[in-house]
C-alpha cells in the first residue's frame, strides 16, 4: 500500500488512492507499506531513488543500513511492533531523505507511524518538510520505547514482589505459580532485549541524521532536538541494560526459590524415613519366624510392641524439633 502526504494549509493531508503514473510533486512524505513492484517504480521515478528490497532491509551491517546514494540518505532502523501483546516483535523500517522529501519503507505497522500520522493530520507547520516528518517519527519511536521500558519496569516490580513477598497461601509454593513467574520473567527479558536492539539502531540513525544536519545547516531548533534525542537514546539504552540486569537477578532468585522448595521436600522425605526406620526395625524383629522367641509367649507382648514402635517414631521427631531441623 502506498500513502502520500501533502501539505494542506495547517495540516498534512493523506492521499491513499493515488494514480501511480501521476504522484503529486508536492508530497513531503511517501509511506510504502508492503509495496508492490509498481509502487516501487512509481516512487523511484518521482523521488529519483532506489527503493530497497525487504532482503536489503534485513542486512545488519552498518554500511548496508546507513549510507548515501545519489544524494539521498538511506537509514534503516529496527522498530518495535505488537509490544502490548504476548508476542512482541521487531521489524526493519527504512527512512529515505531525498531533497526535502521523506520516503519510508516498512512491512509491518509500528505504532509511532499511526501516532505521527494522526498528529500531523491535526496540525503541522505550513512549510513542513520531509526532514520535519523524520524528526517527528524518530521522536515518536523514542517515546514509544520509553513507554515500553516503563511498563516493563513496573511489571518486573510486581514479579519481584511475587517472588520475595508472596501473599497468603502463595508462601507455601505451587508448581503452577512458579511456572507462571518464570514465563513472565522470560517474556520481560525477551521484550527488554528487543527494545534495547531497537534503541541501538535508532541511536545510530539519529547520529547519522545529526551528521547530515551539520553538513546541510539545518535550523538551530532541529539540531537541538537531535541532541536531545541522542541524550534520550543514551539514557534509555542504559535503563534497558539496568532492566536486563534486574531481570537476570529476578530469574536467579526465582530459580533459588525453586531449589529451596525442592530441598524442603527432600528434607521432609528424609525426616519421614528416619522417623519410620526404628518402628520398622521393631516390626521386622518380631516378624521373624524363629521357634524360640520368648516375647511371643508374653500376654501383653502385642501392645508392648506397638507402644515401642510409637515411642521409636516420636523420639526422633522430638529430637529434630528440638534441634530445629524441621
Amino acid at each position: 500500500m502506498l500513502s502520500v502526504f501533502v501539505p494542506a494549509e495547517t495540516s498534512l493531508k493523506k492521499l491513499v488512492s493515488t494514480d501511480l503514473a501521476a504522484l503529486p510533486v508536492g508530497a513531503v512524505w511517501i509511506d510504502l507499506v508492503k509495496p508492490t513492484a509498481e509502487e516501487d517504480h512509481a516512487v523511484e521515478r518521482l523521488a529519483g531513488i532506489a527503493v530497497p528490497t525487504r532482503e536489503d532491509m534485513q542486512e545488519i551491517e552498518i554500511s548496508s543500513r546507513l549510507y548515501i546514494e545519489n544524494g539521498a540518505r538511506y537509514m534503516t532502523a529496527t522498530l518495535m511492533c505488537s509490544s502490548d501483546s504476548e508476542n512482541p516483535r521487531t521489524t526493519a523500517v527504512t527512512f529515505i531523505l531525498s531533497g526535502h522529501r521523506l520516503v519510508t519503507v516498512r512491512y509491518d505497522a509500528p505504532k509511532p507511524f499511526m501516532l505521527v500520522e494522526n498528529k500531523l493530520a491535526r496540525g503541522c507547520p505550513a512549510a513542513i518538510t520531509g526532514e520535519m516528518v523524520l524528526m517527528e517519527l524518530l521522536d515518536a519511536v523514542i517515546d514509544r520505547n520509553a513507554d515500553i521500558l516503563e511498563r516493563a519496569g513496573g511489571d518486573m516490580d510486581n514479579i519481584s514482589h511475587s517472588i520475595f513477598e508472596p501473599d497468603g497461601a502463595a508462601r507455601t509454593g505451587h508448581t503452577k505459580r512458579y511456572s507462571d513467574i518464570l514465563i513472565a520473567i522470560g517474556r520481560k527479558g525477551d521484550l527488554t532485549s528487543k527494545v534495547r536492539e531497537s534503541l541501538v539502531s535508532v541511536g545510530r540513525v539519529v547520529t547519522f541524521v545529526a551528521a547530515a544536519a551539520d553538513g546541510a545547516k539545518w535550523s538551530k531548533d532541529m539540531r537541538e532536538q537531535l541532541k536531545t534525542m541522542q541524550r534520550d537514546v543514551t539514557s534509555l539504552t542504559d535503563h534497558a541494560s539496568y532492566l536486563s540486569n534486574k531481570i537476570t537477578f529476578a530469574l536467579d532468585a526465582m530459580l533459588g526459590v525453586v531449589n529451596l522448595e525442592q530441598n524442603n521436600i527432600i528434607k521432609l522425605f528424609s525426616v519421614m524415613a528416619v522417623v519410620l526406620m526404628p518402628p520398622t526395625l521393631i516390626a521386622s524383629i518380631y516378624g521373624m519366624n524363629f521357634k524360640v522367641m520368648p516375647e511371643l509367649d508374653w500376654q501383653h507382648g502385642y501392645p508392648i510392641a506397638l507402644a515401642m514402635m510409637v515411642l521409636a517414631a516420636v523420639l526422633p521427631y522430638v529430637l529434630f524439633k528440638w534441634k530445629r531441623w524441621l
